[in-house]
């Protein structure tokens, strides 16, 4: 029981302060410009090709690339970075504003607590992700019907890469739980998730596939493992890692899982048990 009130306790926490609302609109804001803003410009791409080369547009649709897992995928493959934010803050914000002494008062097993903060952010990813694909598929969608194009919202497979996203958003939650327990500086975890999930990664997946067996390695890498869990990514277009073969979806699932389940047990084995004032 003690458990299941920590859970309570974690989601009163998120709901009574601004950040998961204010995350939520900038996801909203985020991928609804790249699915909607990409998804118009390719969908003018492939039905005005002459006009497109003529203004120097370079841009190569792979053949046989659906556009439309392409463009519902943004979701995850840009917005992954909102639940591992608040997943790390539902941790560090407890350290900066010395709430932790209460919550350790409250719950004196400290497993407990960083369980529940596992658990609710879980829940809390899976939240975010059912926003970022109402989104990215709305205005993907619209795009790619605005041109005639196939939306594939009567597919089965559609829906399957949906359900997937929002699992792997849920799981990014839980990752940015054990980065908080490992980090709790809040601005030290903030620096790193940005900076990794917008510069590190992106560079590290690009020198990866440049050679076989660094290739090989790249796909264990955390957005790699991600876009394969989901089933579709605009890296695919963007050439980044696009000839290397990705894991299978569960693999990519159990990849992001055990990255979560690490993180967090070494965060609360090291930091988590320091003591607190």
């Amino acid at each position: 029981m003690s458990f299941v009130r920590s859970i309570g306790a974690e989601f009163r926490k998120v709901f009574t302060t601004r950040m998961w609302w204010l995350l939520s609109l900038i996801l909203v804001a985020y991928v609804a410009v790249m699915s909607g803003g990409f998804g118009a410009f390719l969908g003018w791409t492939v039905q005005n090709p002459d006009a497109a080369a003529q203004t120097g547009n370079a841009t190569a649709i792979p053949p046989g690339l659906e556009l439309a897992p392409l463009l519902y995928s943004f979701a995850t493959s840009v917005g992954y970075v909102f639940p591992v934010l608040l997943g790390a803050l539902a941790v560090t914000t407890e350290f900066r504003h010395r709430t932790l002494t209460t919550t350790f008062l409250a719950e004196p097993h400290r497993t407990t607590v960083l369980g529940g903060k596992f658990t609710s952010q879980l829940v809390m990813g899976a939240v975010l992700g059912v926003i970022g694909f109402a989104t990215s598929v709305g205005t993907g969608a619209a795009a790619l019907a605005a041109f005639d194009l196939e939306t594939g919202l009567d597919s089965s497979d559609t829906w399957a890469l949906v359900g997937r996203g929002i699992l792997a958003m849920a799981l990014w939650g839980a990752i940015g739980v054990g980065l908080g327990a490992l980090v709790p500086n809040q601005v030290a975890a903030i620096v790193i998730v940005i900076a990794f999930t917008q510069f590190v990664e992106p560079v590290l997946r690009l020198v990866a596939s440049l050679n076989e067996v660094t290739a090989d390695i790249g796909r264990f890498l955390p957005g790699a493992a991600s876009d394969a869990l989901v089933g579709a990514s605009f890296y695919s277009i963007a050439g980044i890692g696009g000839a290397v073969e990705v894991l299978e979806w569960w693999q990519g699932g159990l990849v992001l899982l055990g990255i979560a389940v690490v993180a967090t047990v070494l965060g609360g084995a090291t930091t988590w048990r320091r003591d607190v004032s």
